[in-house]
């Protein structure tokens, strides 16, 4: 399994949470930080990080991965819309949440969810 990383660096603690939630190892973990200008055009500025992930187009195919996701909605956005393009289907993602009363604030991972799942019932509904 690879763990896409564009946020903040996963701590080890983190890392676990994960890996008790899916019952294996998160396998390699790629940490890609992500900083766009703000005063330029998005879509260019997420092509090049793209070419950053170090992943072969049959590795985007076959191998299972995690993501977790830019905070910024644009960015992430562009970002499901590229995977989806390249995995030909939607990625599961990290949902971290600050842990309640933590100083400094700490984040904890509050749940795995699974895009395609999510996806697949709401197509049910059409």
């Amino acid at each position: 399994m690879f763990l896409l990383n564009f946020s903040h660096p996963l701590s080890s603690g983190q890392v676990a949470e994960v890996e008790k939630i899916l019952g294996q190892k998160a396998g390699e973990v790629i940490t890609l930080p992500v900083q766009f200008d703000n005063r330029q055009p998005f879509l260019p500025q997420l092509q090049e990080l793209m070419t950053q992930v170090p992943l072969t187009a049959e590795q985007w195919q076959a191998e299972p991965i995690l993501v977790n996701l830019p905070s910024m909605n644009f960015i992430a956005a562009l970002m499901l819309a590229e995977m989806h393009g390249r995995m030909g289907y939607f990625p599961s993602i990290i949902r971290l949440t600050p842990v309640e009363g933590s100083t400094p604030t700490r984040y904890e991972v509050a749940e795995l969810l699974n895009l395609e799942m999510v996806r697949g019932e709401a197509r049910r509904k059409r």
